[in-house]
């Protein structure tokens, strides 16, 4: 008998590159360890260090296939060094990655009123990200956005609102 493994999810759905865009205040190990092994991945990730979990602490791409890339952010980072990370670093990667897909871990907790962040980004600045990421595809290509944390809920509110209404927009 012939064993055969499950087709991917991307195979299923007919999708071959896939970036995955995380801007939570935490580096998504999980996110980084599912694009690792795979070149079709990849995984770009702005998040602030210190912090938990301890990874995605060197700057750059890391990886087999060198299609994990973070930008960690300091304590106390703001708006500037965020839009920079990403207009500099992360967006280019994934442009020229050309994904037929994106994954958007959408965490609002590296807001300044967040009680778990010293990062201090505001609602204008996930409404920004949310506005360039869907400018990738030229509204062609779907993106996906998962919730991923925010624990200021009133904050939370404001923060999703934006960004769902710079999707809507797009």
């Amino acid at each position: 008998m012939l064993i055969t493994s499950p087709p991917q999810p991307q195979a299923v759905h007919g999708v071959g590159r896939v970036a995955i865009l995380d801007f939570d205040v935490h580096h998504g190990n999980g996110d980084a360890d599912i694009a690792e092994p795979d070149p079709t991945r990849l995984y770009v990730s702005s998040h602030e260090v210190p912090n938990f979990p301890g990874t995605g602490e060197e700057r750059g791409a890391t990886g087999r296939h060198r299609t994990i890339l973070s930008a960690p952010l300091r304590s106390s980072s703001g708006s500037a060094e965020f839009r920079r990370a990403w207009r500099d670093e992360l967006l280019p990667a994934v442009r020229a990655f050309q994904p037929e897909a994106i994954f958007v871990s959408a965490g609002f907790d590296a807001h300044a009123e967040d009680p778990l962040s010293s990062c201090r980004l505001s609602d204008a600045d996930f409404a920004w990200i949310t506005a360039e990421v869907a400018k990738i595809g030229r509204g062609a290509l779907p993106i996906i956005s998962v919730l991923e944390g925010g624990y200021n809920v009133e904050r939370l509110d404001r923060s999703v609102r934006a960004h769902v209404k710079a999707l809507i927009d797009a």
